[in-house]
């Protein structure tokens, strides 16, 4: 049974950053193919903001060029989204996934997490 866990959201001022974690249980976030943090608006689609593969590949979507950066800690095991200068458009419900390759993609997605909400104001 796979589980994905997203912490560390919240509400934040514009401006401000956050540091998104996602931990597993029956799967290895660093060997998986493609680990993926992907984001919802209420009345959006969900987008794929950020992809990282076990050969360290990454992917940003130009909504997160710049500001974002996927990274993981292979002692830890666990998955981090870094989103910088946050504003208000940044306000989601964000996912932690694990995929086959180009994960950025929903239907590529084998697993996901329950969410984590994350409100600039």
């Amino acid at each position: 049974h796979v589980q994905l866990v997203e912490s560390g959201g919240g509400s934040v001022q514009a401006g401000g950053s956050l540091r998104l974690s996602c931990a597993a249980s029956g799967l290895t976030i660093s060997t998986y193919y493609c680990m993926a943090w992907f984001r919802q608006a209420p009345g959006k689609e969900r987008e794929g903001v950020a992809t990282l593969t076990r050969d360290d590949d990454t992917y940003y979507a130009d909504s997160g060029k710049g500001r974002f950066v996927i990274s993981r800690d292979r002692a830890k095991d666990t998955l981090y989204l870094q989103i910088n200068i946050l504003n208000a458009d940044d306000t989601a419900m964000y996912y932690c996934a694990a995929g086959r390759a180009d994960c950025y993609r929903p239907d590529r997605v084998n697993f996901w997490g329950q969410g984590t909400q994350v409100t600039v104001s």
